[in-house]
């Protein structure tokens, strides 16, 4: 009787998720506005603050200001870009004057908030699907080598093809993708462990973290080295609307593609029996997800750097508070991962005006790692069965 009820069970739980009731789950309606909030409340926090000062709320009439959420034009030409947009809508005028703080919030300081929302995003279901691809919690992009091997390719782009830098996305998946097969490699020995593959993602992320040292002799103008220095420590200082283009559409794409397979990320945490007993193609399913991965953390790397453990954190969080179903915890990464990333650039753009009154900022890179080092600790602590090297 018991096994009947569990087939029952089963496939009451198929029809429900055949359906979209499982979005208005109470936990992650709550989760969602929860982030939502908090995303509302860093952004206008990011928009007040700056040489051209601000109130609260005036920096919140520049955001809703109707000369710009009504006018279709000035909309697509943030979005898109001028050119694109006249080209798109056929419109061959001047542009509506703006007011100076609308200027200034729309031009500079709004872009940071959503690309810090796509990087949170692209880092959250980077993580949670290489957790469950490899059944490991303590998986990520940063600790598995990908934000190393995405972060190898981008500085070699910037400090010997420059020219290549329109296709940074690209080449940063490239780079991942070639980190996460050697990972996969060296850590393989008639299958995987958990502390394998973590160890062998420290070899590789400390080999090419070496190797994106080494690249800085071969630049010859200090701004580009500056400016590589500060990305490999992850920073959204001085990102604009370029950034959010560029890292968009590839965010559509990973997360459509991660929806896609919330099934077989659930079968996957199975077991590789009772998913191949259920018809699944183990291997192919896991180098196609891996993929997605792979594109999601590279598409963040290339607008913001490296930042590390969000990737690590956001799943964790999201699967405490909604619970283990992949597609609710991809949706709430959706969700968790912009509010960690905003909450820890509003860190980084003020912490150090708090901490020592300087009027300096620091990379929110360093914010993520002072967080998410203590949690990765804790995480391990936690772990029952590390397994054997």
């Amino acid at each position: 009787m018991s096994g009947e009820g569990s087939i029952a069970a089963g496939a009451a739980r198929r029809r429900e998720d055949g359906r979209i009731g499982w979005l208005f789950d109470p936990k992650l309606v709550t989760v969602a506005l929860a982030s939502v909030a908090v995303v509302v409340a860093g952004g206008l926090v990011q928009v007040s603050f700056g040489a051209y000062s601000m109130t609260v709320g005036e920096a919140w009439r520049a955001v809703l200001d109707p000369a710009v959420l009504l006018d279709v034009h000035w909309l697509l030409s943030f979005l898109l870009g001028e050119g694109a947009m006249r080209s798109l809508t056929g419109f061959q005028g001047e542009l509506p004057e703006l007011a100076h703080g609308t200027l200034i919030v729309w031009n500079i300081r709004l872009p940071r908030v959503f690309v810090a929302a796509l990087v949170g995003m692209n880092l959250g279901i980077s993580g949670a699907i290489f957790q469950a691809v490899t059944r490991n919690e303590l998986a990520s992009p940063f600790i598995l080598g990908v934000s190393s091997g995405a972060g190898l390719m981008i500085l070699l782009t910037l400090v010997v093809f420059g020219g290549l830098s329109a296709f940074l996305p690209l080449i940063a998946a490239l780079g991942g993708a070639v980190a996460f097969l050697i990972v996969y490699a060296i850590a393989w020995k008639n299958g995987t462990s958990p502390v394998r593959l973590v160890l062998a993602g420290v070899i590789v992320g400390t080999v090419f973290n070496s190797l994106q040292t080494g690249l800085f002799f071969f630049a010859d103008d200090i701004g580009v080295v500056q400016s590589a220095i500060q990305w490999t420590t992850g920073s959204l200082t001085g990102t604009d609307w370029d950034q959010v283009r560029m890292a968009l559409p590839w965010t559509v794409v990973a997360v459509a593609l991660s929806l896609a397979g919330s099934r077989q990320l659930n079968l996957l945490l199975l077991g590789e029996q009772t998913a191949k007993s259920l018809g699944m193609s183990i291997e192919k399913v896991r180098f196609a997800l891996s993929g997605v991965a792979v594109l999601a953390a590279a598409a963040s790397i290339a607008v913001a750097g490296i930042v590390s453990f969000v990737g690590l954190i956001v799943p964790h969080m999201v699967r405490n508070l909604v619970g283990s179903d992949y597609k609710r915890v991809i949706v709430g990464c959706l969700f968790v991962g912009p509010a960690l990333m905003v909450a820890a650039d509003v860190g980084a753009r003020l912490g150090m005006g708090v901490i020592t009154g300087a009027d300096s900022q620091i990379p929110v890179g360093i914010v993520t790692g002072l967080i998410g080092g203590p949690y990765f600790l804790y995480l391990m602590r936690r772990q029952q069965n590390m397994g054997e090297l």
